[in-house]
């Protein structure tokens, strides 16, 4: 008989993944946010055995996000025979289990009919379909075996024919029954319903098992690039592996690790990388991820990172990451070898036919058939005998006195040397430093006593001239087989067949049960109380329904070592990240470097909020270690935004540990303002809602008090005066965060009262709270407040009840000759505002589909540009997008259903600038051209060349003629005409950012990085002024006559005067990058937009800027597009919230300006917005390729 392992099984668990009771979509959003262009995150649905019937570890908590990388998706209809795309899909994943061990998952992916209930609950559609996937999880790297058997179980669930007996019954078989084989003792046959199957474990001495062929790695990349990207590989560099099939980047990231045996990869492993997952991209560490080719990119830095191309045979590394060659005799061997196996043919072409080439004759005849096992065999011969090249003589260089087997790496160098006359080898140097390499020493195959491995083998075999193949151990004669049957005695009441019209759910318990009710009872606000106890211990916010039963299942010191394991992982990660945030120069951006967006991930992406703790444990640990807290102005930014998300996060959770460490350390991080004030981060938290809750003042005056005794012992004499110290030091965090007086002062009331604190204690810390309160308003000003929830309703007309507006008090700017800090401190407190009426609703919303990547550029046509292409009726206009994808599209709204009218291709860059006249089109992209288009024949006319760098500004100017400016810090005039830059009207002292020009004076402004604006004439041809005051990047300019309005992200905007050259006004009431400026020429005023979610608008009063309303609370991202016309002003931010404001009656003032309608959100992450004010259109482009344009008057 056979000797099979009993402890272990073949199969370990079968689970079913798809949409869960709780929806949130791959965004974080909880709830049905319908059907289109959205996707949600999948869950566990049902899995086999339970854990606590299983002496197996669970499967892994993050399964469901893996096998359904892509997330959730709605279909209208099923699988269809003339739809491939709706075909079931078979691919394998391999994940990391936490001791370094690999699970391997076989899937089959298919459209499912949503859930009964679940429809009913969330109201969706009907004869909905999504995405479910059954998988087989396993430590045995059986993937065709595993990929048979769940082929087989979906036919049987759906096939007309159906299966014998219920399926579930079959699945328990396959999972209990069939044991795996020990090591080189035969095969186990078992069979799913009547489709046999045989499962083996190859003997431990020979390579390592390998149920999968390596034939994609070999037709995906020609012979160079598989030497180029196994030594990438092998000397542990960042590998991206791109591919638009999941098995292709499985199969090859499984090959690429048998074939540096005996090497084994250390470092991070992840051969299909879920989609919202794609910010890891960046990280510090060495390691071998695969991403599907259709996940943008664009926005990730991507440095150091070698991008495999998997589809298109092409590899790319950034210049300063190349990777050294092989040396020359072994490479020259080893794509002779990999020549002769892959294209046999070839190889021998020009050798004729002699008495002694019976042998290569032999070696065509083998390896011309089609690829088979004996391929894969010789293929990891084939690499196995460049290690023992390579490698040769190793054994004499390990000292073995040493417990860590220290290796001479000098003097294994210099013998390699002598051997083969080179001075340096640096890509042996580089491997002999490896962590592989140093495992492998570890390991004991450096040792006498361990006696000669695989490598030691071969070494003998080459040298004796014998065929390397021959060390490889060869079957002991006929394998024996073991069947096992199917034991189950059920017999069916009726001879019927078991048919599904969708995968059958496993019989759930009466607690499951009860729990998926509640759930789904919640979504319909009204609660159900379970008849019985459901969970076993408190839910974890963020958490779903399986994984919550997983962790439910271990016990409290499985929990705290799991935790603590965690922790220390992603510890160690914030610890260099955080260090090297710091260390950015001052011409970096750091939000858009990788180190913010790796921390922010590992923030935003944790349920258990490992991350966000982790990160504010990070900052204490640095402070206490003597750092100052100080921060530059990019760093500012940065970390507000860190520890922003962490208190969100943590509060979503119920973590109050985590806000209240957060809360302190942002009372000590800091920047200082220009007058040398300290900044701290603090104030900008004060939005937050989480400190509107006297409970939590409640627990963190606890906290501080429990420490505070603590800390005194029991030497402090008085109680009363130990609580009062302790209410001061919440006063000051009160007070820091802007909170208001009466809602700080009731809080603080309430506990002293329950700390029966005296009167004297009373109007000490009333009279303290005051002070500091006073203190932070005259200087800051107070904090905004969110505008109230109303309810839309639906009515054409514009009447005064129909506005919202949320105000916040107005802030004097510095006029000429005043300071900055003066008129901070000139600020005027007006009295409450009335509770606005309701907002009107959304309508004439459209969503337009044509590109395939991320949007990166949006122009309007004005009535001036629109000329005949469409029209020049009243409702008249298009709009221009540029994308990722490098494409630019022009469209016009009033043809419904048929938008796109043209699409322009020839760029080979992402475009980044669009602008355009009556006859053309022109865009500027990161392939550093300008390219002029025919915008009636879609033709492109020219192709202007000279920049440097990429091209982020265009304007076409009268006469034919265009001016660009981009990242090479030049401004450039060209005549189309000719196809010649008839100009450099300038040069600027860094990277541009944006520009603005005026026809009628002939006048530009143009400004970047370095925080300087510089003015020409372009007709005179000479610089005017260096206007010299912003101290951080400009990112947003207008210029209207004399007047020049800028916003930077040192959070100010200015007004210059272009005449004088000077600066005339200081607005600094933002909390955030000023992102966006616009100047109303109608009646002066000005508008900013900020990071801070807010617009502000300013009138001129005595030759300074007056804040007369700020616009909180419509919008919770970063401002985008800021455009103001005679009758409307548009608003666009980050978050896909859009607003549309007019004015009232006939009154010209900035105050005048009114909310008329917002739309409702969706779910995709806008790159760009702009408008149409003419019209009263907003048009913004997602990062999913989507536009969605809004047309709220149009529609009355």
């Amino acid at each position: 008989m056979v000797k099979t392992n009993v402890k272990a099984r073949v199969v370990e668990y079968f689970v079913v993944c798809g949409l869960g009771p709780d929806l949130q979509t791959t965004e974080n959003q909880r709830g049905f946010h319908g059907t289109i262009d959205v996707k949600y995150q999948p869950a566990l649905l049902d899995q086999f055995p339970s854990s606590t019937n299983s002496d197996i570890p669970p499967p892994p908590p993050q399964l469901p996000l893996c096998v359904l990388p892509g997330g959730v998706e709605f279909y209208s209809n099923g699988p269809s025979p003339s739809d491939e795309s709706s075909h079931p899909r078979s691919y394998p994943i391999v994940l990391t289990d936490g001791d370094g061990s690999k699970i391997y998952v076989s899937c089959v992916a298919f459209r499912d009919p949503v859930d009964d209930d679940v429809a009913q609950a969330y109201r969706i559609p009907a004869n909905s379909y999504v995405d479910k996937c059954i998988c087989v999880v396993s430590h045995s790297p059986s993937f065709q075996v595993f990929r048979e058997a769940l082929e087989e179980l979906h036919r049987l669930c759906f096939s007309n024919s159906g299966a014998s007996k219920p399926l579930w019954d079959i699945v328990s078989h396959m999972v209990l029954g069939v044991p795996l084989p020990g090591p080189g003792h035969g095969q186990v046959l078992f069979a799913v319903e009547n489709f046999l199957l045989n499962v083996e474990a190859p003997p431990s001495d020979g390579l390592p098992h390998a149920d999968m062929s390596f034939q994609p790695l070999v037709q995906c990349l020609d012979i160079d690039n598989v030497i180029r990207l196994f030594t990438a590989i092998l000397l542990e560099r960042r590998v991206l592996l791109r591919a638009s099939k999941y098995s292709v980047l499985t199969m090859v990231a499984e090959a690429l690790c048998h074939l540096i045996y005996p090497i084994k990869w250390q470092h991070v492993y992840i051969p299909v990388l879920f989609y919202a997952g794609v910010e890891y991209i960046d990280a510090p560490t060495p390691y071998l991820m695969g991403l599907h080719s259709g996940v943008d990119t664009t926005g990730l830095t991507m440095d150091g990172v070698v991008d495999v191309d998997l589809d298109k045979n092409k590899i790319v590394t950034s210049t300063d990451e190349s990777i050294p060659e092989i040396p020359e005799i072994e490479l020259g061997r080893l794509r002779n070898d990999l020549l002769q196996l892959v294209h046999p043919n070839l190889a021998h072409l020009d050798r004729a036919r002699t008495s002694y080439s019976a042998v290569h004759e032999a070696y065509i005849r083998r390896f011309s058939k089609p690829w088979s096992s004996q391929h894969d065999r010789e293929l990891r011969i084939i690499f196995l005998k460049f290690f023992a090249t390579i490698l040769y003589g190793y054994r004499d260089f390990v000292d073995y006195s040493l417990p860590e087997k220290v290796f001479n790496t000098g003097a294994f160098l210099k013998k390699r040397s002598r051997m083969t006359s080179r001075d340096t080898e640096p890509m042996v140097a580089e491997f002999l430093s490896s962590q592989g390499f140093m495992e492998f020493l570890e390991r004991g195959y450096g040792s006498a006593e361990a006696g000669p491995n695989l490598v030691d083998k071969i070494q003998e075999a080459m040298g004796r001239g014998q065929d390397p193949s021959m060390c490889l151990p060869e079957p002991h004669g006929q394998p024996e087989f073991f069947t096992v049957s199917d034991t189950s005695t059920q017999t069916p009441a009726s001879r019927g067949r078991h048919v599904h019209d969708r995968f059958p759910a496993v019989p759930r318990t009466p607690a499951q049960e009860e729990k998926r009710k509640a759930i789904l009872a919640a979504v319909n606000n009204t609660p159900e109380r379970p008849s019985r106890p459901v969970q076993t211990s408190a839910p974890s916010p963020g958490r779903d329904a399986a994984a919550q039963a997983k962790f439910d299942s271990l016990n409290p010191e499985e929990r705290a070592a799991e935790r603590d394991r965690m922790v220390l992982d992603i510890k160690v990660k914030l610890q260099g990240l955080w260090r090297r945030l710091l260390m950015l120069g001052a011409t970096d951006d750091p939000l858009g470097s990788f180190e913010f967006g790796t921390i922010f991930a590992l923030i935003e992406s944790d349920a258990e909020g490992i991350g966000g703790s982790g990160f504010v444990e990070c900052i204490r640990e640095h402070i206490s270690m003597g750092w100052q807290c100080k921060l530059t102005d990019e760093q500012f930014i940065a970390v507000k935004e860190l520890i922003k998300t962490t208190v969100s996060r943590a509060t979503s959770r119920d973590d109050m540990v985590t806000v209240r460490d957060s809360l302190e350390i942002a009372f000590q991080v800091h920047k200082k303002d220009m007058a040398g004030i300290p900044d701290y981060i603090q104030r900008h938290l004060g939005t937050l809602p989480v400190w509107n809750d006297p409970r939590f003042w409640e627990g963190y005056f606890d906290v501080i008090l429990e420490r505070a005794e603590q800390q005194t012992g029991s030497n402090f004499q008085n109680y009363a005066s130990l609580v009062t110290e302790q209410l001061i030091a919440l006063a000051q965090h009160m007070a820091g965060l802007g909170l208001s007086d009466a809602e700080a002062w009731s809080i603080l009331e309430t506990l002293a009262q329950k700390n029966n604190l005296g009167s004297k204690q009373l109007i000490k810390l009333r009279g303290i709270l005051a002070h500091l309160e006073l203190l932070s308003q005259r200087y800051w000003g107070t904090t905004p407040t969110p505008a109230p929830a109303v309810t839309p309703q639906p009515n054409a007309e514009v009447k005064e009840e129909d506005r919202v507006d949320s105000i916040v008090p107005p802030s004097e700017t510095a006029g000429i000759g005043r300071s900055w800090v003066q008129s901070s401190s000139e600020v005027s407190i007006p009295p409450p505002i009335p509770e606005a009426g309701p907002r009107k609703s959304a309508t004439g919303m459209r969503i337009l589909r044509g590109h395939k990547g991320a949007i990166t550029a949006l122009h309007p046509g004005t009535r001036t540009e629109v000329g005949d292409f469409i029209g020049d009726h009243e409702e008249s206009g298009y709009f221009i997008s540029g994308s990722a994808d490098c494409t630019i599209k022009l469209w016009d709204p009033a043809v419904r259903g048929h938008e796109c009218r043209a699409t322009f291709n020839g760029h080979t860059g992402p475009i980044r600038a669009i602008t355009s006249d009556r006859l053309r089109v022109v865009t500027g992209s990161d392939d550093q051209t300008v390219l002029v288009w025919d915008k009636n024949g879609g033709q492109l006319q020219e192709e202007l060349k000279g920049h440097e760098n990429r091209v982020n500004c265009v304007r076409m100017l009268s006469g034919e003629r265009v001016l660009t400016a981009g990242y090479d810090g030049t401004a450039r005039m060209w005549d189309v005409r000719t196809d010649q830059c008839v100009a450099t009207v300038g040069q600027h002292s860094s990277a541009i950012l944006c520009m603005d020009y005026e026809d009628s004076t002939g006048h530009l402004a143009a400004a970047g990085m370095d925080g300087e604006i510089s003015c020409w004439d372009i007709r005179a041809g000479k610089q005017m002024h260096k206007l010299i005051g912003h101290t951080s990047w400009i990112r947003s300019l207008r210029k209207v006559g004399d007047v020049i309005i800028s916003g930077s992200d040192d959070w100010t905007a200015r007004m210059w005067s272009v005449s004088r050259g000077s600066c005339d006004s200081i607005l600094s009431c933002h909390k955030g990058a000023v992102t966006c400026v616009d100047l109303c020429v109608k009646d002066g005023g000005v508008i900013t937009g900020s990071a801070d979610g807010m617009v502000r608008l300013w009138e001129r009063d005595d030759g300074s800027l007056r804040s007369v309303k700020v616009v909180a609370g419509v919008h919770s991202a970063p401002i985008l597009s800021i455009k103001a016309g005679d009758k409307w002003l548009a608003v666009g931010a980050a978050d896909n919230s859009m607003s549309l404001f007019n004015r009232v009656g006939n009154q010209s003032s900035v105050e005048s300006w009114q909310l008329y309608r917002t739309p409702p959100r969706s779910a995709a992450t806008v790159r760009c917005v702009t408008s149409d004010v003419e019209r009263g259109r907003i048009i913004s482009g997602a990062r999913n390729g989507l536009l969605r344009l809004w047309e709220p008057v149009s529609s009355v």
